[in-house]
């Protein structure tokens, strides 16, 4: 058996094929970023899904795909979190723009991730390219969910946000200044606590014109540090994969017109692409 996991900052799917390629397992369990993710956290959080626990003996091969897995001591942590429960299996783990790279297409094409975090990466065909090291949350990861969180909290407190979005605002998230510096500063996972105020933009009826110039400001920004920064921008497409990407389409096409670049896949939900990869590819 074979289980395949793609993994964010907020949520971590698992899905286990058989020898066929056939789906006999989905489930799912809380974000597995071992950059921002303590180790003994990592582990609670998968030895307690109550799907994964018939098959910790008998997975043979897992291959974890996941945000935060770009540099060398968090990769290792979170092996040997996995080899601790999973004992039987050969596992591998890789940064998330590989398995976003198997969903999103076998062709030449730059593809972005727009989630929790956002990255990019260009796929020369055959081999993955990074042209730049992600430094995370507080510094980088233009046009994503925490991005896009941070920039809604300081126009709300320096008094940017319109009138009537600002009182929607109040209504919906506890802005009190000691609670949101407390989840900055003292509790776990303040990338996925700003991403949380996210949705107040995507799940708007509408893009008004104060969203309008938030996405917009954030999408160039992203274009100008993670797509152009390869060369090949102007010759192939440009995918992107995640849920910020399926709601901002028009947007971010808005913002490609500019530099004259192709907008290729607009991808949701990777995981299914990258089940039929592995179909296609690996059983």
């Amino acid at each position: 058996m074979i289980l395949i996991t793609d993994g964010g900052s907020t949520k971590c799917d698992w899905i286990l094929l058989n020898q066929q390629g056939e789906v006999i397992l989905k489930t799912r369990t809380q974000g597995l970023n071992p950059a921002v993710v303590p180790e003994e956290e990592l582990y609670s959080r998968i030895h307690s899904n109550i799907d994964l626990e018939p098959i910790f003996d008998k997975v043979k091969v897992l291959d974890f795909y996941g945000a935060g897995c770009g540099t060398v001591t968090p990769v290792s942590m979170l092996k040997g979190v996995l080899q601790r429960i999973f004992s039987n299996a050969k596992i591998s783990v890789n940064e998330d723009t590989v398995a976003a790279v198997y969903a999103a297409t076998n062709e030449p094409g730059i593809i972005c991730i727009l989630g929790t975090g956002s990255n990019s990466c260009y796929f020369d065909g055959n081999e993955i390219h990074n042209s730049i090291e992600s430094l995370g949350y507080s510094l980088m990861d233009e046009a994503s969910g925490n991005y896009f969180g941070k920039r809604l909290l300081r126009d709300y407190f320096y008094k940017k946000m319109p009138t009537e979005l600002a009182s929607e605002f109040e209504k919906k998230f506890n802005l009190d200044p000691d609670e949101i510096k407390l989840n900055l500063y003292k509790r776990p996972n303040p990338n996925m606590y700003l991403a949380s105020f996210a949705e107040f933009i995507f799940t708007s009826e509408e893009v008004n014109g104060y969203f309008y110039k938030l996405i917009s400001e954030g999408m160039l920004k992203f274009i100008e540090y993670r797509v152009l920064c390869y060369k090949e921008a102007q010759h192939v497409p440009i995918h992107f994969i995640g849920s910020i990407a399926h709601f901002s389409e028009d947007i971010i096409r808005d913002c490609m017109k500019p530099y004259h670049l192709e907008l290729g896949n607009i991808i949701r939900r990777p995981i299914d692409g990258l089940i039929a990869y592995y179909k296609a590819n690996k059983v």
